[in-house]
């Protein structure tokens, strides 16, 4: 049984590109537990945006300016790891997008993928599935404090 979590009005900032998969899914668990939590839905292109909104994100931007706007309002900023590495996701990440989610005072959940071609050590392979349960778990985490 899923506990609902709480959240104290928070913003979560989920950034997504491409088709928006990953984006949409972390949306959908994000709002089922924490359903009071405002997230926002920014995509690097309008398909990635709506993917998110369709999941049931609070509000939806897309592109560059967007990104750096909305990382400096965050609490929290989660989505694949590819939106922390300048050109990364066939290019769809800027040198801004990547460093406005770097100085960012947010925490920080990134799901990682093999798409991209980053990897961390000493992180255990999960399917995609249990990567954005152990995401939202973290995103309560910080949410909570």
């Amino acid at each position: 049984m899923e506990r609902k979590g709480e959240c104290m009005m928070k913003t979560v900032l989920i950034i997504d590109g491409q088709g928006g998969g990953i984006g949409k899914s972390l949306t959908e668990r994000v709002k089922r537990i924490y359903p009071d939590c405002f997230v926002l839905a920014v995509g690097t292109n309008a398909m990635a945006t709506a993917a998110m909104l369709k999941a049931g994100a609070d509000a939806g931007a897309t592109g560059e300016n967007a990104v750096a706007v909305n990382a400096r309002r965050a609490d929290v900023i989660a989505g694949p790891i590819g939106i922390a590495f300048a050109d990364a996701m066939y290019g769809e990440i800027t040198e801004t997008m990547a460093a406005s989610i770097a100085r960012s005072n947010a925490h920080k959940v990134f799901v990682p993928t093999g798409k991209c071609k980053f990897h961390v050590a000493g992180c255990s392979i999960a399917s995609l599935t249990q990567s954005v349960e152990d995401a939202a778990a973290l995103i309560g985490q910080y949410l909570n404090q």
